[in-house]
């Protein structure tokens, strides 16, 4: 069954385009949202200038939603009270003087490959906003807003959706993708900063609901119904002709009208070889293995399938299963911190984020790869009488790897008590103007939304230092 993205948009006499494609048995390909599928939109760019720049091809962004306890992963410190560096020590890396937290011992061993940014800050405590700030490199109004909802003020489009406004996307793939779903709060609500924003619904990213299941890695959007014979693609192409000519005729507007993205899903469906961009059953055993045969394993190995089929940005969450403890759900670690990391948190992410700096540099695709594992803040200094930590963005790290960055190296530092930014401060707005330096896009060009109005891709300064 093929459901990409959302409700869509709906036509004059109230029916939407989902509707009037299952008109005659057709159910859209078994539910294709067509309106919602990304455009890509060429931005002329500045000649290239500076270092690193446009080394990158693609961009595969890991989102550890709930917060990681910088302590316990990227920035330990050994030196500190019991109560801030936690229950784990640090352990040796392939860099000399560089340590990271003892659960990453598959990660120490890629560390030559990686880039720190220990001092990373949004200023935000809550999920919501200060996720939003990191997908977008926009402060969400106001900042410490729990349970954040999309919608003006904040409605600036996601670095997907951007990358997939000013980058053109040749052949059926789209420029980019978010899997396994969206994040979400507390009540269920959605987080702001996940889709095209006042770009509009057909910018959005598209979303693949893909899970492992007893039957194998499942996209819920790519399965074809085993009774759906492929070569009727072509008849259902020539319907979607004819009612697009017949709403032509009918002057709907240009966002309305079907156009080049409900092809691209279809050009997807009826070709073998983009689909098999998504099937994780061709991959060798041992490769799954790698990865980690747990949802956010296989989610990464197939993100590095699908830039190697042409997307330009997957994002890969680490989402909040049924199964998820309602007190510290995902890396929210509010309860028995050292317990959640050491069983169920850091060793699927070790695991994973390392078989794919590993995979990525032997299939000779990490130059131009930028891989970011990143979250929308950090843990609290000190651990509480529950064992646990409470939200932080006063100061967290962030890793990076390939893509234009140099290995080995980290950029700035928190204080002794990993709770506020000692020097080489990031701000959000400078994470997302290195990422699309790194992808060809100067940051401070501009492009247009649909009413015509300039904006930045980004209002941050490239860090150079790391280039």
């Amino acid at each position: 069954m093929i459901r990409l993205l959302g409700p869509g948009a709906r036509l004059c006499d109230g029916y939407r385009r989902r509707e009037i494609l299952r008109i005659g048995g057709l159910g859209l390909l078994g539910g294709l949202g067509l309106p919602d599928l990304s455009r890509a939109d060429d931005l002329s760019a500045p000649a290239p200038a500076g270092d690193g720049f446009g080394k990158a091809k693609s961009c595969i962004l890991l989102f550890l939603m709930g917060g990681p306890p910088q302590h316990s992963t990227w920035d330990p410190k050994p030196d500190a009270p019991a109560e801030v560096r936690g229950d784990f020590g640090p352990i040796a890396t392939t860099v000399p003087g560089l340590s990271l937290c003892e659960l990453l011992p598959h990660t120490a061993q890629v560390a030559d490959k990686l880039c720190l940014l220990r001092a990373v800050s949004t200023g935000d405590n809550a999920h919501s906003s200060s996720g939003y700030y990191m997908l977008t490199g926009r402060p969400h109004q106001p900042k410490n807003f729990e349970n954040a909802n999309p919608g003006p003020p904040n409605d600036s489009p996601s670095i997907g959706a951007l990358l997939g406004r000013v980058a053109r996307a040749d052949g059926p793939m789209p420029p980019s993708v978010t899997l396994p779903m969206r994040i979400f709060n507390t009540d269920g609500s959605v987080w702001p900063g996940q889709d095209a924003g006042f770009l509009g619904r057909a910018a959005d990213p598209w979303l693949l609901n893909a899970r492992p299941t007893p039957e194998g890695y499942r996209i819920r959007e790519i399965d074809l119904p085993a009774e759906l014979d492929p070569a009727r693609l072509g008849d259902r192409m020539e319907l979607l002709d004819r009612i697009e000519r017949r709403l032509d005729s009918q002057a709907l507007a240009p966002e309305v009208a079907f156009d080049e993205h409900s092809r691209r899903a279809f050009d997807l469906l009826r070709s073998n070889g983009a689909r098999r961009a998504f099937d994780l059953e061709a991959e060798p055993r041992s490769v799954r293995e790698r990865y980690g045969e747990t949802p956010f394993g296989q989610g990464v190995l197939l993100a590095r399938r699908l830039v190697e089929a042409g997307v330009r940005l997957v994002q890969v969450n680490w989402y909040r299963g049924p199964d998820e403890p309602p007190a510290n759900p995902c890396w929210d670690s509010h309860v028995a911190e050292s317990s959640r990391l050491k069983d169920v948190l850091v060793p699927p992410t070790d695991l994973a984020f390392s078989a794919l700096i590993e995979d990525l540099d032997r299939r000779g695709l990490l130059d131009e790869t930028l891989v970011v594992c990143m979250a929308e803040f950090g843990r609290s200094p000190r651990l509480d009488p529950n064992g646990g930590r409470g939200h932080w963005g006063s100061v967290f790290s962030v890793a990076l790897a390939g893509g234009g960055v140099n290995g080995g190296q980290v950029h700035g530092s928190s204080d002794q008590a990993g709770a506020y930014p000692r020097d080489g401060l990031v701000r959000p707005e400078d994470l997302t103007a290195t990422l699309f330096h790194c992808l060809g896009f100067p940051p401070h060009s501009e492009y247009r939304d649909p009413l015509g109005r300039p904006h930045p891709i980004s209002r941050g300064e490239v860090i150079h230092a790391i280039l």
